[in-house]
């Protein structure tokens, strides 16, 4: 009996070790700190993604709704796409007009436009990442990443990285963009840049330019091995979560829904590969959800993508740009101390440290601009050549910062202004002057 009694017990007990290590070998294993980190991330970037009406301050969207409804119904707009950031998060995205005159395909959030100019911020941030990374430096001569770029008297020898990327290399301003826009090469555009009368020597002056710009392009596939629009995707896109970016034309028209170009009178154009052909300078699509979570990483909030470091070496003002006050001189009343950085402007606005840019391609145009400490700021995308929208990035800032009303928007003046391009595309987007 007492035997019987041992041996159920001893059984009793062999079980019981049997299942307790069966149960732990069916655990899964804890996650190892890189997964939590990625956990961690896409928490993040799931939480940026939602839309946030609970987290709306200083701004009247009733108000500006209204008002953009007012600006789409303009002879010379079609569509146009508004997304704005309060504190940072999401508060605001909507859609107006249409994609295509006459068609009925309403603007979505979802729709796909073209940011033109607005790419700039784009190559700025993915080189900058490169040098953070250690792939070479940004006050490296340029001539030993981008051999295509040859500048007149030899001077890619000592004009830095950076110089490229805040337009100080002493060319003219455009330099060559009607050449491009003729079909000629980017490449062999860069390589007879030789050939101009330079303005003055690298890093002393400055003047905007797209071919020269281009270069960036040339860095980034060089540094990495890969092209310049798969590095996006790789290292920006896909960890900021904009599924809808890319930085060439077969992006755009396969969207699901994209917005056509228009020109004079309303007129669709065809989107030609000119401005693609130059992607570190014009480029990139994506719908306005996602040029909203491009500006929440330019703000800090994806620090895993953004450092605080890259952000402060790319926004901060490296020269002075006084011509800006003539091409913006309708917000001079709040506006001043026009700086560039490394593919951002910035200024001072009623006080405050703003960061931007603003973009135009034939028949597209389009606008960032935001405050870093405040986390607030508006992005738009419209499809058509008229410049008069220019001004609601400045109504939006008005609210954020309680400011009294200005028809920056001049929706209760005249017409709209139409900018006609010359040749093929890369107008600016306020004032006709190329960009």
């Amino acid at each position: 009996m007492k035997h019987d009694t041992k041996l159920g017990i001893g059984l009793a007990a062999f079980i019981a070790v049997g299942l307790a290590w069966s149960a732990t070998r069916d655990e899964p294993p804890s996650p190892s700190p890189a997964e939590r980190l990625a956990a961690a991330q896409a928490k993040t970037r799931a939480r940026l993604t939602q839309l946030a009406p609970a987290e709306r301050r200083s701004v009247d969207y009733a108000a500006l709704d209204a008002r953009f409804k007012r600006m789409v119904a303009r002879p010379n707009m079609v569509g146009m796409a508004v997304g704005i950031v309060e504190q940072g998060r999401i508060t605001f995205l909507s859609g107006y007009g249409e994609t295509l005159a006459g068609s009925g395909q309403p603007v979505t959030p979802q729709t796909v436009f073209r940011w033109a100019s607005v790419s700039k911020g784009v190559a700025s941030t993915m080189v900058a990442k490169l040098a953070e990374q250690g792939k070479f430096s940004l006050n490296q001569p340029v001539a030993s990443l981008a051999p295509s770029l040859q500048l007149p008297n030899g001077a890619q020898v000592t004009a830095s990285v950076a110089d490229v990327l805040s337009h100080r290399l002493g060319l003219y301003r455009n330099a060559f963009d009607n050449k491009l826009e003729e079909g000629q090469s980017a490449s062999l555009l860069r390589r007879n840049l030789f050939s101009l009368s330079g303005l003055c020597a690298p890093g002393t002056c400055w003047s905007y330019q797209n071919i020269a710009f281009d270069a960036a392009t040339e860095v980034v596939e060089k540094a990495t091995g890969r092209v310049y629009a798969d590095e996006l995707k790789r290292q920006l896109f896909d960890p900021i979560g904009m599924t809808s970016a890319s930085a060439t034309r077969a992006g755009l028209q396969s969207a699901p829904s994209w917005a056509r170009g228009h020109s004079v009178g309303r007129r669709p154009i065809e989107v030609n590969d000119v401005y693609y052909g130059v992607p570190a300078a014009g480029g990139v699509n994506s719908n306005i959800k996602d040029m909203s979570l491009w500006m929440l990483a330019q703000m800090g909030e994806m620090p895993f993508v953004l450092s605080p470091r890259l952000l402060e070496t790319i926004h901060a003002g490296r020269v002075a740009t006084p011509n800006e006050r003539g091409r913006m001189r309708k917000f001079l009343e709040r506006l001043a101390d026009p700086q560039y950085g490394l593919g951002w402007r910035s200024y001072t606005y009623a006080g405050n440290r703003i960061i931007g840019h603003r973009g135009g391609v034939n028949g597209y145009r389009s606008l960032i601009l935001f405050d870093p400490v405040r986390k607030s700021g508006v992005v738009a995308l419209w499809n058509s050549n008229t410049s008069q929208p220019g001004g609601l990035e400045f109504e939006v800032m008005d609210m954020v910062y309680r400011l009294p009303f200005r028809d920056w928007m001049e929706l209760d003046k005249g017409p709209a202004a139409v900018v006609v391009p010359a040749a093929g595309e890369a107008i600016e987007a306020t004032s006709g002057e190329r960009r």
